[in-house]
């Protein structure tokens, strides 16, 4: 049989893909497949020509969403449902899944129509906790920051929810969980909905001058043994977000990768922070064998084909 040909998405910042990735062509041809990489909006690409197509570093979407929407649409095998890629790029999705009872990290959400002054947005933050300013489609932490319950980092965080807000950017103020600085946020791993491998990274959010930078955040992680529950809890998000996402449903196949990311709480229980699907790193360096059942993920998919039951809603 020929070879078969898989195309690595990324961007243009990274056209040898991410480092993370990197070990996943090797592994690929020992299983008979060639991939390389491919930058998304590169229009010399013949997407055509691939037997799959799979997202993995297109970390500059965020600033090109509608283009790259537009571009999933357009690639014939696209590994990542283009209705999951839509529904996941926006991180409006964490609300549907709060309204329907899962425990997500308390948010409330700035919407550049409602023109809000700079009062409206001060008795919009927490009075009495620290939080989390972010924009709502954004990628590796990028201007997002975290800011204490004093006046100095209040005027900081509304000129940073303003300055959002004015370039027409949706605006996240999240509840900073106490217990991150403790005990760390939690990335479980999945490959076709079983669990492979988690990681825990602990705190890297700071002031005001890290969102003005622009640039992504380094994410400092360490090898994690998930404990029953949280594995556990982790599936239940996945099937809960199945079973809610435009054109999917619980007969629908499990995604080739997904990422959960949880903050264990004091209490036992465990708060969704993000569900990621696109185009998250998947930490495969942190745990033997990881990269091997990645590249059998993708090897399983060539060999099912489309998902007839995922229905594209565009």
């Amino acid at each position: 049989m020929p070879e078969s040909r898989v195309a690595l998405v990324t961007c243009a910042d990274l056209p040898r893909l991410h480092e993370e990735d990197r070990p996943l062509v090797p592994a690929l041809a020992d299983r008979a497949v060639h991939a390389e990489a491919a930058v998304w909006n590169d229009p010399s690409v013949d997407w055509s020509t691939y037997d799959l197509v799979l997202v993995r570093s297109a970390w500059d979407y965020a600033a090109h969403r509608d283009d790259f929407v537009a571009w999933a649409q357009s690639v014939p095998r696209l590994l990542n449902p283009p209705n999951v890629l839509r529904w996941n790029t926006d991180k409006h999705y964490l609300q549907p899944l709060a309204d329907h009872g899962l425990p997500v990290v308390d948010t409330r959400w700035l919407e550049p129509e409602r023109e809000f002054t700079k009062r409206d947005l001060h008795n919009r933050f927490p009075a009495r906790e620290e939080f989390v300013i972010k924009p709502a489609i954004s990628a590796g932490s990028m201007d997002t920051a975290r800011y204490r319950v004093l006046a100095d980092d209040r005027r900081a965080a509304i000129e940073h929810a303003s300055r959002l807000l004015a370039d027409g950017r949706s605006v996240m103020v999240q509840r900073y969980v106490p217990e991150v600085d403790v005990l760390g946020e939690i990335a479980l791993v999945f490959f076709h909905g079983t669990y492979s491998h988690a990681a825990r990274k602990g705190t890297i959010l700071e002031g005001a001058e890290r969102a003005e930078a622009g640039r992504y955040l380094q994410e400092e992680m360490e090898p994690y043994r998930a404990s029953r529950e949280e594995i556990q809890a982790g599936q239940e998000v996945l099937a809960f977000a199945r079973a809610r996402i435009p054109g999917r449903s619980i007969s629908s196949r499990p995604l080739p990768y997904a990422r959960v990311d949880l903050i264990p709480t004091h209490g036992g229980a465990s708060l969704l922070m993000e569900l990621e699907l696109v185009e998250p790193n998947l930490f495969c360096s942190l745990e033997s064998g990881a990269i091997e059942r990645f590249a059998d993920s993708i090897v399983a998919e060539l060999r099912m084909g489309p998902d007839p039951a995922n229905i594209d809603l565009a």
